[in-house]
């Protein structure tokens, strides 16, 4: 063998690897970073390992409102999560695909990035977890992953949009899930009027500024220990917690025991998730069963009706006397101070809204 065709079989094998390089490379598209406001006041957002873009936020947004994801093409997440509403549902019970009634009420859909744990009960640790659920479940969107991310892999539409983000590879569920976190991570609330209070941008109104005081006011509301509004503006102390809402002094006499259910744990009977205060004006029915349909009803609760139950929160300071004890004056007033909460700007904002209708 020649020297002269070595050099040409060395040039060859050059010309292909930087050819294959190349190739590689040019199929390769550039995301753009999505990038988060720096929020005051807000703990460091946890942020997963895996980059958030802007193009798979937004797929993860077209997935949330499209209905491929229910057994009969009836339902999407957005069935139950109504952005008009904070992404909750005004349901007192949200309904599945066949039509079943859940047994909680559907919780809303924001700041969730700060969350360590999620749905009611606690039962998932991360977002992604979280969404995994409800296409599983047979009495939600009762579809199942392989049907799933069959669909998926058989519609063209998002063929396309996994390619941009994952390569030419089969969709599955990882991939689902990992897009559906980023949109869910980008449903961030921060501009009520509260926030411009604390920005100094606003005031109070009165009534307000007294509805703040009693809130956090240990021998009044108490509700500082549970819903923070004073020390950081998630407006959830991110616990779980049994506030004495079951009137339950033994453990078969509760409904629902909540945490319990996934830890197994004697200490977490009844206790259930601290939802924020944040947008609490539009996110009725309350409670994890739905059982209040408005904030007045809330606050007759935590007055006059808190039951002195097994495995209640010591924190409940009240709960031998049935509660705080508000009168209508200090109900008000705090019902205008929660009033300042509402975001007006996250339950329009067209970049949570179903892309299928712009």
């Amino acid at each position: 063998m020649n020297r002269a065709f070595l050099w040409l079989v060395f040039f060859v094998l050059i010309i292909a690897i930087l050819g294959f390089q190349r190739i590689t490379f040019d199929s390769k598209y550039e995301l753009k970073p999505y990038h988060f406001s720096n929020i005051s006041s807000f703990p460091t957002m946890p942020l997963p390992e895996e980059q958030i873009t802007v193009e798979g936020a937004m797929l993860g947004r077209y997935l949330f409102y499209d209905s491929i994801l229910s057994r009969d093409y009836s339902m999407s997440c957005s069935s139950c999560h109504h952005q008009s509403n904070a992404f909750s549902d005004v349901r007192m019970k949200s309904v599945g695909v066949n039509g079943d009634t859940l047994e909680r009420n559907s919780m809303a859909l924001f700041n969730l990035a700060w969350y360590p744990r999620f749905f009611w009960d606690g039962r998932a640790s991360s977002i992604e977890d979280q969404v995994l659920f409800p296409v599983n479940a047979h009495n939600e969107l009762g579809l199942g992953w392989e049907k799933a991310v069959s669909r998926l892999n058989q519609n063209s539409f998002y063929r396309e949009k996994f390619k941009i983000l994952f390569g030419d590879h089969e969709i599955d569920s990882i991939m689902v899930t990992n897009v559906m976190g980023q949109f869910l991570r980008t449903l961030i609330s921060a501009d009520s009027k509260y926030d411009r209070v604390l920005q100094k941008k606003d005031s109070f109104y009165e009534d307000e500024l007294a509805g703040f005081i009693l809130m956090n006011e240990q021998n009044k509301g108490n509700c500082l220990h549970c819903h923070p509004t004073d020390s950081q503006r998630l407006g959830t102390n991110l616990e779980f917690t049994n506030n004495g809402l079951q009137n339950a002094k033994f453990i078969d006499e509760y409904q629902d025991l909540g945490l319990y259910n996934v830890t197994s744990r004697p200490q977490d009977i009844g206790k259930f998730k601290v939802p924020s205060l944040r947008n609490i004006a539009l996110t009725a029915p309350y409670m994890h069963d739905g059982s209040f349909k408005t904030l007045e009803e809330v606050l007759d609760f935590y007055s006059e009706g808190v039951h002195p139950s097994l495995n209640i929160d010591h924190r409940m300071a009240f709960q031998n006397t049935g509660g705080v004890h508000l009168n209508d004056r200090e109900k008000e007033q705090i019902i205008a101070f929660l009033n300042t909460l509402t975001d007006s700007t996250f339950i329009t904002n067209e970049a949570f809204s179903n892309p299928f209708k712009n």
